[in-house]
């Protein structure tokens, strides 16, 4: 579990497609890694990946290496991973510590692309989401954008906005994303289980529940929601 507040940023130093798959190799600040071991869980722009080797620390920089499976590359942008680019990088919440953004799990339920913002205000940043995950967006809602937790500000049609703080667009990769750029989208875990339970479109094109009235919506509407 995860929290939507990068803690890191780290750079693409390889990423190479496998015949099951693909791997990548992400360098980091020596100190990000320093209660972490192989075999340990890492939020990498969003998606939780597994750290299946750490790359020895030189100069104040270490790495790890992570295997992504052909449905982390399905569901996930990287696919388009370059090497160079910046990924946003958290490790998971241990109990007792501040749970500062949203409970992430990591899951990344689709891409959505970069658009330009309609507001002419500064620190706007404006994302088309896809139309399977439309219904479980809202205004004011909690979507994680790269594995940032973001509040929406505003919804129309296709399109999300969120005012970006200056901490933010320079502490996580957000600052440098373009118009057109893919960015990985994880909704909020409650819209996630609602959808299930109340046959709304659920995210991932994961199929939804036969349609007619399940207990728990009969429930739901007897308590007058």
């Amino acid at each position: 579990m995860f929290t939507g507040i990068v803690t890191a940023v780290g750079q693409v130093t390889a990423f190479s497609r496998q015949r099951n798959g693909a791997r990548l190799s992400v360098a980091v600040p020596a100190a990000f890694l320093s209660a972490t071991a192989a075999g340990d869980s890492i939020a990498v722009s969003g998606c939780c990946l597994t750290a299946a080797e750490l790359l020895p620390a030189r100069g104040g920089r270490a790495g790890f290496r992570a295997d992504l499976a052909p449905e982390t590359l399905r569901r996930t942008r990287f696919s388009q991973l370059r090497r160079g680019e910046a990924v946003n990088l958290e490790l998971p919440l241990r109990v007792g510590q501040p749970l500062g953004g949203h409970l992430v799990q990591a899951h990344v339920d689709g891409v959505g692309f970069v658009a330009p913002p309609r507001r002419r205000e500064r620190g706007r940043l404006a994302v088309r989401i896809p139309v399977q995950l439309l219904p479980l967006v809202a205004p004011q809602g909690s979507l994680a954008v790269e594995g940032v937790s973001l509040t929406v500000a505003a919804l129309e049609e296709d399109r999300a906005e969120f005012a970006i703080i200056p901490h933010t667009r320079t502490h996580t990769n957000l600052g440098q994303l373009r118009p057109g750029d893919a960015v990985n989208l994880e909704v909020d875990l409650l819209a996630r289980y609602l959808a299930r339970l109340t046959g709304a479109p659920p995210a991932g094109g994961m199929p939804g529940p036969a349609k007619r009235r399940s207990p728990a919506m009969a429930s739901l509407r007897r308590q007058g929601f």
